[in-house]
């Protein structure tokens, strides 16, 4: 094999190469060409070719047709900011306020602020969004409710009544208060029973004589009131009022509103009372329409004179006397929701009551104000200051 295979190139070695013509070359492909699959297998592929070719030089084909182009941006989701101290009191702004919580009712730090201010004492409040973290309060239990002749049956729960002998829910159910001649301050922390951190830690972080005001849609009321007043908190329920913009701006169910004849008022209080019992009086919910209402608010303040049932406004009712016993606050503490605005609001009412002998004052319960009052409340005494549950400053009408 190796012999023969070196005998031709041998041979061809010296032999010029053969030309072949370029119709030689291409007549492979020609045969290949005329078979009919592939003829119509290249026709189909030149077809192909030239359209493509067509469309890049001539453009859209669909040029002619109708059409419409538009530029879409997507918008940056927008933070809520927390609501005001008014807003909170509506079910659907605290619902609002609730989503700024994180696991343990921490809020967001990104969506609060950063102030930290040192007390007289020397404790700091922080508005970064910690959780409260002032110490534990000792117990000073007040009796557990329902106490004996204050209450009836009702069409929706026990309605509060004037016992047989004379006492009232208004005085029973009260924290009893002994002034030792010092200028008092009262405060009332409200929107209480809808979220289970800042209740508890009001219930258990505010010193007792701090009245404690809650919501009447919240669920366990009943389990609530029992466990501030274990505490040692007089407690309040809170009564929904139409406000300005209502119905969009609602604060719930059984609203008392404006145009409420005596017979819708009745109706809708019965609801709103009998949700639970201990309570020694009520305050609004917004209601700033409803206050301009001579026949709701006769009718409002005649149920509650007839029940033996105090009731306390933010301030924006306060020349509406009625009801068994009253009061209206001096000053709301928390419209702006930051530890420097809020003990500045807290000293102000220092002043006044140095001033004119007391002073009430009412917050919701942000973590940021629960902080606040317990360390300003701490040392009182040092200041030359009395603090007193908010019925001892209510007054009998007339009196």
């Amino acid at each position: 094999m190796f012999a023969k295979r070196q005998s031709i190139l041998a041979t061809t070695a010296g032999a010029p190469p053969v030309r072949r013509s370029l119709r030689g070359n291409f007549a492979p492909v020609g045969r290949i060409l005329k078979k009919p699959p592939v003829a119509v297998a290249a026709a189909g592929l030149l077809l192909l070719g030239a359209a493509a070719l067509f469309i890049t030089v001539l453009g859209d084909p669909r040029a002619g047709a109708p059409s419409a182009r538009a530029a879409l941006k997507r918008e940056a989701a927008a933070v809520a900011p927390p609501p005001t101290g008014l807003e909170a009191f509506s079910v659907g702004a605290y619902g609002s306020w609730q989503d700024l919580a994180g696991e343990g009712g921490a809020v967001d730090p990104n969506l609060a602020g950063e102030a930290v201010i040192t007390l007289p004492n020397g404790a700091t409040v922080s508005g970064n969004g910690a959780p409260v973290t002032a110490p534990r309060v000792a117990a000073s239990p007040l009796p557990a409710a329902p106490i004996a002749g204050l209450s009836q049956p009702g069409p929706n729960g026990p309605l509060p009544t004037i016992a047989t002998d004379g006492r009232v829910p208004a005085q029973a159910y009260a924290r009893p208060f002994r002034s030792n001649g010092r200028p008092r301050v009262a405060l009332i922390v409200g929107g209480l029973g809808l979220n289970a951190v800042t209740t508890r830690a009001a219930i258990e972080r505010l010193p007792a004589e701090v009245t404690l005001s809650f919501v009447p849609y919240a669920e366990g009321l009943q389990g609530w009131i029992d466990l501030a007043r274990a505490q040692g908190h007089e407690v309040m329920l809170e009564m929904p009022m139409e406000p300005s913009g209502y119905p969009d701006n609602d604060p719930g169910p059984h609203t008392l509103l404006a145009s409420g004849q005596p017979a819708d008022i009745q109706a809708r209080m019965n609801w709103l009372l009998g949700r639970a019992t201990g309570y020694f009086g009520v305050t609004n919910y917004m209601g700033d329409r409803f206050a301009t209402s001579d026949s709701g608010m006769s009718a409002f303040l005649t149920i509650l004179r007839q029940r033996g049932v105090a009731f306390l406004d933010d301030g924006s009712m306060s020349r509406r006397p009625g009801a068994w016993a009253r009061a209206s606050a001096n000053r709301i503490i928390d419209e702006e929701q930051n530890p420097t605005a809020i003990v500045a609001q807290l000293n102000a009412l220092e002043a006044l009551a140095k001033g004119q002998g007391q002073a009430l004052g009412t917050g919701f319960s942000y973590p940021v104000t629960v902080e606040a009052v317990a360390r300003w409340t701490a040392d009182m005494d040092a200041r030359g200051l009395q603090l007193a549950p908010a019925s001892a400053m209510t007054q009998r009408p007339g009196r």
